[in-house]
């Protein structure tokens, strides 16, 4: 098990923002190693800055952190993320044997928000499979740490930055 750290993810609300101010949707991530208790790599969303449906914030810390150690396999990370990873994010994290996943706002908070203030440039598009259930699914001897809600209410501040910024 770990401790998470108000550090890292305030270090992912600080990319969150990044990404919200240049336009895409404020989320951030990080990849940390807690026994080191440093950041490996950190990252914005890129979705809609590089029109790639997959430049999701989680996604691109873990491509970074395996391309970096040269080696698919991160046991020892634990994965920041200002959001609810999506499934995809939630199965390249399985895959990747991390250690543990930390967030913030959930699919919950995600869809609550959707309904009262998607738009045509925020659609907030949401495939309702929870973190903990992709993991729970997955057929591995790996066992990945989960921790929720972790700083919810300042990454639930990162939607008004997005409502703002429309």
């Amino acid at each position: 098990m770990f401790e998470p750290k108000a550090e890292f993810m305030q270090e992912a609300i600080a990319y969150a923002r990044r990404a919200g101010e240049a336009g895409d949707y404020a989320i951030g991530a990080v990849l940390a190693n807690p026994e080191e208790g440093r950041i490996v790599v950190a990252a914005s969303n890129r979705t809609k800055l590089d029109q790639d449906p997959a430049g999701h914030a989680e996604l691109l810390v873990i491509k970074e952190g395996a391309r970096l150690r040269k080696n698919r396999h991160l046991e020892d990370l634990v994965l920041y993320s200002t959001h609810e990873p999506c499934p995809m994010c939630s199965s390249v994290a399985v895959w990747a044997r991390l250690h543990g996943i930390v967030y913030g706002a959930s699919m919950n908070d995600m869809e609550n928000f959707r309904v009262g203030n998607g738009n045509n440039e925020y659609l907030w598009r949401t495939i309702n499979i929870p973190c903990r259930e992709v993991v729970r699914q997955a057929s591995t001897h790996t066992r990945i740490y989960i921790v929720e809600s972790f700083l919810r209410e300042a990454c639930l501040g990162l939607f008004h930055s997005e409502k703002l910024s429309r």
